[in-house]
């Protein structure tokens, strides 16, 4: 691992994720092995993309897994669509093994108070307001709700 050697820190989630993968695969855990070997591969894409490899912070790495497990969710649904639903079922159980790494996810009641809190600094008139609130919105939920969820609060506080 050059990256370790050359950056020092390592984020926890990453160690956690490689940790629970040697786990896994000496207990022989198919599913759990491959869907944290697919998500450290998307890691360490992460890493190196761009124009110098580096290593991610905690929550870079949560990012990466959140993406992930949105993969896997929007696959799920496109299977049981086309009738695949073993298929379907499988990319279910591989959101369920990254969302064990997520934060918990907000509420809806919580989601509004944090969303109105946000807003409450930001300027919401003119053209460039759905974008300076969805920044504020997104900074002050930090990943524990998707990003589809934050927009539809946003527009509805805002009333677009």
């Amino acid at each position: 691992m050059l990256l370790r050697v050359v950056s020092g820190t390592m984020s926890m989630l990453k160690d956690r994720l490689e940790t629970d993968l040697r786990t896994a695969m000496k207990a022989r855990d198919e599913l759990v092995t491959s869907t944290l070997r697919m998500a450290l591969a998307a890691v360490r894409n992460a890493e190196v993309a761009g124009d110098q490899a580096r290593e991610l912070g905690e929550d870079e790495v949560q990012a990466v897994l959140t993406r992930e497990a949105k993969k896997r969710r929007e696959a799920a649904t496109a299977f049981a669509d086309a009738g695949r639903a073993e298929q379907a079922e499988r990319e279910r159980a591989e959101e369920g093994v990254l969302t064990g790494y997520l934060p918990s996810q907000l509420s809806d009641e919580e989601l509004t108070g944090i969303v109105a809190q946000a807003l409450t600094g930001v300027d919401t008139s003119g053209r460039g307001a759905m974008g300076q609130a969805m920044k504020a919105a997104q900074g002050a939920v930090a990943g524990r709700a998707e990003g589809g969820r934050v927009a539809a609060e946003v527009r509805r506080q805002l009333g677009l």
